[in-house]
């Protein structure tokens, strides 16, 4: 829903400056038909090599329920490798909706997903946080929940993904308890869980219904958040992953599958090939999910990328990595699925390279079509490092690309004969009424990149924009304000947690 341009609302006063100014909330819509690297006789292949792997090769499913599911179905389980043909497959593809609904606690936030929507996440996962004032270190709570309130700030950050960093000074057995109520607390958005062991996962059900102030039966009744699995490539889906997409999926939860095939190390080393074995994986996950609960909210994930064949190490924002994505987008269509992509680099700064790797990136998920754009600000260092400033810097690229989608209009207004007319061929449009009322909407208006001439540049005393980014998440996270919220329900999640803790929490070893 749009609004009118306004300042930021979260301001300490009326009279205090904001941080920035950005654009308002909104669900983008994709304008322009994504790219298409191959002809439909080509997506046939990648579907006919994929249903090849499914039927001769077989996936793991390293879960004894999974297996007896798979089984009573009709597919071929020896031991703990299952082959399941095309038919079956597309079988179950067919409940699998188009598009779904994630509504959280405030459904302002609910957000659409498939079809030509598309959205934004956090950075998810990394180890460590990082920033130019103090350098990169291990992830803790208090960074934890500097990155939520900065996921919660900005606009074009719809959802709240994994852990934005790692909190490692939470003990791991009820790490999640803590994290989870200040997911819940520090932003309104949708929310993740990781599928990471049966208790935790039903500890996350519990708190997530218990902030939306809903029963059991209508917490089931739509969506209210999500959880993302990765297969263990090649060819593995294992016991955590498919324990908690299980469950999420037998309340109607959403579970986004995505293989992580690096080609050339866990895929071969041809994007036709590492798409191949990416769609494999997926497909055998969402059709066993389609068994649980037919009709069950999913995501097809793409996560190929190519390594460095001198040293191993995964190389993100490549122009393979492009393709692929491209590529995963046709085949998302094909099975009428949702998509996800991320927004991923291999700098170790957030430099040139850093921001050259991400714009690559965001362009294979603006141009594939994808409906749920994971990791969308702040990844650093191959995802082992969540940066402060890579953050501020990644909103500003997502608004551009937001920006770049609203689109060329072609009314009598826009074509602006009158203005041409007026001006002539010996006058300028700075004076023109047609420029004087648009002078400040007309043009995307960067709240980062500097566009002064060297002269004025150089005389503020060349700011770099890491500079400006590191100034900038200061006085946002100076000027935060937690989103409101049901005291009754913050109330309850605070026993919740209390109680749980007290119990011992989550097991380690799932």
């Amino acid at each position: 829903m749009r609004r009118a341009n306004r300042l930021s609302a979260r301001r300490k006063s009326a009279t205090a400056a904001p941080a920035l100014v950005q654009r308002d909330w909104q669900l983008p819509v994709y304008r322009d038909d994504p790219i298409e690297p191959v002809s439909h006789e080509g997506v046939e292949a990648v579907h006919n090599a994929a249903m090849r792997v499914l039927e001769e090769i077989g996936i793991e499913f390293l879960h004894e329920d999974a297996l007896a599911v798979l089984k009573r179905e009709g597919c071929k389980v020896e031991g703990e490798n299952v082959k399941m043909g095309r038919d079956f497959v597309m079988e179950k593809l067919k409940s699998a909706p188009e598009t779904f609904t994630i509504t959280p606690a405030n459904p302002d936030r609910a957000l659409t997903i498939g079809g030509r929507h598309f959205v934004y996440g956090n950075v998810s996962s990394p180890p460590n946080a990082t920033d130019i004032d103090r350098g990169r270190r291990m992830g803790n709570r208090e960074d934890f929940q500097n990155f939520l309130k900065l996921t919660h700030y900005f606009n074009c950050i719809h959802f709240a993904g994994g852990y934005p960093v790692e909190p490692v000074d939470l003990h791991f057995s009820t790490r999640h308890l803590d994290a989870l109520y200040d997911k819940l607390t520090l932003t309104d958005k949708v929310i993740h869980t990781y599928s990471l062991g049966t208790v935790l996962v039903e500890d996350a059900i519990e708190m997530v219904r218990i902030s939306c102030g809903v029963s059991d039966e209508e917490f089931d009744e739509k969506p209210r958040f999500y959880t993302n699995i990765n297969s263990s490539s090649p060819l593995k889906h294992d016991w955590p992953m498919l324990d908690g997409a299980m469950r999420l999926a037998g309340r109607n939860q959403p579970v986004i599958v995505t293989p992580f095939t690096l080609a050339g190390a866990m895929a071969p080393i041809t994007m036709a090939g590492a798409v191949t074995q990416q769609t494999a994986e997926a497909l055998a996950a969402i059709a066993l999910l389609q068994c649980v609960r037919p009709g069950a909210p999913v995501v097809m994930g793409a996560y190929t990328s190519n390594v460095d064949m001198k040293t191993g190490a995964p190389a993100f924002g490549t122009p393979e990595a492009v393709r692929a994505m491209q590529l995963s987008g046709q085949m998302a269509r094909f099975y009428k699925l949702p998509l996800r992509a991320q927004n991923s680099c291999a700098g170790n700064f957030p430099d040139g390279q850093a921001i050259a790797e991400t714009m690559n990136s965001l362009w294979a998920a603006m141009t594939s079509g994808t409906n749920v754009v994971y990791h969308g600000a702040g990844w650093l260092e191959g995802g082992l490092a969540a940066s402060y400033e890579k953050f501020v810097i990644d909103c500003e690229l997502i608004q551009q690309m937001m920006a770049y989608n609203d689109g060329i209009g072609v009314t009598d207004e826009d074509l602006a004969v009158d203005a041409i007319a007026e001006v002539g061929p010996t006058g300028h449009f700075f004076g023109a009424e047609h420029t004087q009322s648009r002078y400040s909407t007309e043009f995307y208006q960067p709240f980062l990149s500097d566009i002064r001439n060297f002269e004025t540049w150089d005389e503020a005393g060349a700011p770099k924009q890491y500079e400006h980014a590191n100034r900038l998440w200061k006085q946002i996270l100076g000027e935060f304000e937690p989103p409101k919220m049901d005291e009754g329900a913050r109330a309850e999640l605070v026993e919740f947690v209390e109680r749980r803790k007290r119990e011992g929490g989550a097991p380690t070893n799932f």
